[in-house]
């Protein structure tokens, strides 16, 4: 018996779609949450703000000055 599935276009505008079965798609979402994602503190954000800012002002150093 065959079977006929139609996918409706807005699902596909937004680019590829993967169609799995959905023991594979559970599997997938429990092992995504169990990865643990980075939150930077305030602290750690303030200086990565201002080492962005400090870059784009050409204030860094390279590997052969910071060898020197």
């Amino acid at each position: 018996m065959e079977k006929v599935v139609s996918i409706p276009k807005e699902l596909s505008k937004e680019g590829d779609l993967v169609v799995i079965p959905r023991v594979q798609y559970e599997e997938f979402l429990h092992w995504k949450k169990s990865i643990k994602t980075y939150k930077p503190s305030a602290a750690e954000k303030k200086a990565l703000k201002e080492a962005r800012r400090d870059f784009a002002q050409g204030k860094y150093l390279r590997l052969e000055g910071l060898k020197r």
